[in-house]
């Protein structure tokens, strides 16, 4: 943490939104940010686990309540933002849970890692004057979107299909954002990163090392060829 932070430059003066701060990678960095002088926006689901990831940074800390699986406080969440923001970070996400649904009916992995954050970032876009930064994950190569069974009610649900779909589509969704703010000119920037494997609380629901080792197996090729159509 200490290395990391020190190769941040001086942010004084900006404000930096990280969703999925209290805990893992979004703590991380959101705790890094705070050291540089930018004003910090903990964007979290639980206030409490929020406040208390809060009281370990220094700086000027915010936190405020965003539930990615309810697109009702998505858009609450937009709407009681009103100052300029020069980083959003795409950081919250589910990984391999059991079946589930967001508020909104869609597949909980699919609603939240994406869909929750395509809301988010348009409804904010009108104030980003930096960038946008999607946390990736190598399991896209696994990905495959099936347009006409995004909630996976005609095919059997696999949990680390699911996130690999999910994942491929922050990625498409972060190319499109990129190219079409260039075609019009804007210094914004459209970014994603894929931070590895990372031990925190994003695979608590499954067997991560599990799934961890099936997706390097099927991304190095041992798995058997990659379907790209629907399945």
């Amino acid at each position: 943490m200490t290395t990391f932070a020190a190769q941040l430059p001086a942010m004084t003066g900006r404000t930096v939104i990280v969703t999925g701060a209290n805990s893992g990678i979004g703590r991380a960095a959101a705790r890094a940010l705070a050291t540089t002088g930018a004003r910090v926006v903990l964007a979290v689901r639980d206030l409490a686990k929020g406040r208390a990831a809060a009281t370990a940074m220094t700086g000027e800390v915010v936190v405020r309540r965003l539930d990615l699986a309810d697109l009702s406080s998505v858009r609450a969440f937009a709407g009681e933002t009103t100052e300029p923001i020069d980083v959003l970070i795409n950081n919250a996400g589910l990984s391999v849970p059991p079946p589930g649904r967001t508020a909104d009916g869609f597949e909980l992995q699919f609603g939240t890692n994406h869909l929750g954050h395509f809301a988010l970032t348009n409804l904010l876009l009108p104030r980003i004057r930096g960038r946008v930064v999607t946390v990736a994950s190598d399991s896209h190569w696994l990905g495959a979107i099936d347009l006409a069974d995004l909630n996976w009610e005609r095919r059997r649900y696999r949990a680390l299909a699911g996130y690999a779909q999910s994942k491929l589509a922050n990625l498409l969704f972060t190319t499109e954002l990129h190219r079409r703010l260039t075609e019009i000119g804007s210094p914004v920037l459209a970014t994603a990163a894929h931070p590895g494997i990372v031990v925190t609380n994003l695979g608590r629901s499954a067997d991560l090392r599990g799934a961890a080792a099936r997706t390097a197996r099927a991304v190095s090729g041992a798995g058997g060829p990659l379907r790209r159509g629907g399945g």
